[in-house]
């Protein structure tokens, strides 16, 4: 499945792909978040063929509550249903089972919950969540976990964890006693968790790690704890995830995230910031970040690649772009989403190329801190 082709003579940062029955993914990648089969304010063909994303990520909790696995087998499939080509990877729905959900309730073999669209009741156990991705046929499914809330107690996290190794061991069972759907192989990733306490996460990876997962996700990083400690852990983590199999920091992040991370040797990444922020009118370029929204933008007639070159919004101006968002037209959140995904993406062309070069461990600090700047 993961294919490693360079990496840095200094540092981590490493150079990939994943190979699967939907397309090769190269790594370091960004994966666009697709919550409920759609990218928000994106279509498919935009997806393809101006941001050239070769995956993108649906969430099993959203998709499971609707339109339901019954609808999406009938589709013929997640691929079919939202007429995506390329490589497919779900959540699980662990994280917004805990989240979203104002009621549930933990038990051994699964959670209780209540649905946030109408307050039903329903039980997601480590088994159901991978038959329910096998329905949407994921090229790239995820276990079922707990992502214990930040900060938590040190005792707190090692109960939880306990709880995620067990569902990891059962999730393990249910995917190789089921099988393939729609003609195309589905891999599974397992989720090393611990929260922000070092021992913790290395007994998480190293249990994990003696598993048969096709890849290796950190989870439970990026839900509110500093930067520095993220970095950490990541970094900890990295020095004992398995080297052959492709490792997923969940949930992360901004472009100085992302280039941080993959100094600490991460492949895999997915975020909604990218598209949220673009949907308030936050752009992000290899410059620096831009509101949009200000005045400072009204009667700025260039174009984001005459000043912030990103090949991004060349068929509009700054100040075409700040009318769109202060007139409330739809037109800015496709215009402003299609911008910061294209971005995104094109930082982690960047980044291959500076690992292929072994020139990654020189450039990425001042380009982390070029594109956090406000402008």
């Amino acid at each position: 499945m993961f294919q490693l082709i360079k990496e840095t003579t200094k540092g981590k940062a490493r150079r990939g792909q994943i190979v699967t029955d939907h397309g090769l993914i190269p790594t370091p990648v960004f994966m666009p978040v697709g919550t409920a089969g759609t990218v928000k304010a994106v279509d498919t063909r935009t997806l393809t063929e101006k941001i050239k994303a070769p995956v993108i990520l649906g969430n099993t909790y959203h998709l499971y509550l609707r339109p339901g696995t019954a609808i999406m087998e009938q589709a013929g499939g997640l691929h079919a249903f939202m007429n995506w080509p390329g490589a497919l990877l779900t959540d699980s729905g662990g994280y917004q089972v805990f989240s979203l959900s104002k009621i549930r309730k933990l038990e051994a073999d699964g959670v209780l919950f209540k649905s946030h669209l109408d307050g039903s009741s329903h039980k997601f156990t480590p088994s159901q969540v991978i038959e329910t991705q096998r329905i949407f046929g994921s090229d790239i499914m995820m276990v079922l976990d707990e992502c214990p809330p930040y900060p938590a107690t040190e005792d707190y996290v090692r109960k939880s964890l306990e709880l995620t190794h067990h569902w990891a061991a059962a999730s393990i069972h249910a995917f190789k006693s089921s099988s393939d759907r729609y003609g195309h192989r589905q891999f599974l990733f397992g989720i090393c968790q611990g929260g922000v306490f070092p021992d913790l996460r290395r007994e998480s990876v190293e249990t994990l790690s003696r598993m048969d997962f096709d890849g290796m996700a950190i989870g439970g990083l990026s839900v509110g704890e500093p930067s520095e400690k993220m970095y950490e852990i990541t970094d900890i983590s990295t020095d004992l995830l398995p080297h052959d199999k492709p490792r997923y920091l969940m949930g992360v992040g901004t472009p100085a995230d992302l280039l941080e991370s993959v100094a600490r040797g991460m492949d895999m990444f997915d975020c909604v910031m990218p598209t949220r922020n673009a949907r308030n009118g936050m752009l992000f370029t290899r410059n620096g970040i831009i509101n949009i929204k200000n005045s400072k933008w009204k009667t700025h007639f260039g174009s984001a690649d005459d000043e912030f070159p990103s090949d991004l919004c060349s068929n509009h101006t700054m100040a075409y772009m700040h009318h769109l968002f202060r007139a409330g037209e739809i037109l800015g959140l496709q215009l402003a989403t299609t911008h910061n995904l294209t971005f995104y993406l094109w930082l982690m062309e960047e980044i291959r190329r500076q690992i292929e070069a072994d020139t990654y461990v020189a450039w990425y600090p001042g380009m982390a801190r070029q594109v956090a700047a406000r402008l």
